[in-house]
């Protein structure tokens, strides 16, 4: 699957967003070591603290099923459904992909005209590690 493909299955699952207060979609599009891709979208709640971002839902819906190995993840997001800018994860969903992701990690955050490419060491240079914690 090349990097185009993937963002564009991203803005896609940005269409199936549950985003009634804040008017802002997100899709993901998460590759899998064995070549499934499972998407993801943001599902907002009145409550706002439940609400969860569309690369949590990609995540774990593919942990679910008992994917562990990522290769990379496609995110697209827009007010309005127009894409202006890149839409990176937010720390929450950093965090995540550290769980279960190596440095070398990618995130592709779409634009208007195409992607930015980014490794997760490059936007989470510190993580939390439990195994760290415990040594």
């Amino acid at each position: 699957m090349t990097d185009t493909e993937l963002c564009s299955i991203a803005r896609a699952a940005m269409k199936k967003a549950y985003n009634p207060y804040s008017g802002f979609a997100v899709g993901a599009a998460l590759l899998c070591g064995d070549g499934r891709v499972y998407e993801g979208c943001n599902i907002e709640n009145s409550a706002y603290t439940p609400t969860v971002c569309a690369e949590r839902v990609a995540f774990f819906k593919a942990v679910s099923d008992g994917e562990r190995k990522f290769i990379k993840i496609a995110v697209a997001g827009a007010k309005d459904g127009k894409i202006t800018a890149a839409c990176p994860p937010c720390g929450v969903c950093r965090q995540v992909m550290s769980e279960f992701c190596g440095r070398d990690f990618e995130i592709l955050a779409v634009t208007a005209a195409g992607f930015e490419k980014y490794t997760l060491e490059q936007l989470l240079p510190v993580s939390f590690d439990l195994t760290e914690v415990q040594s």
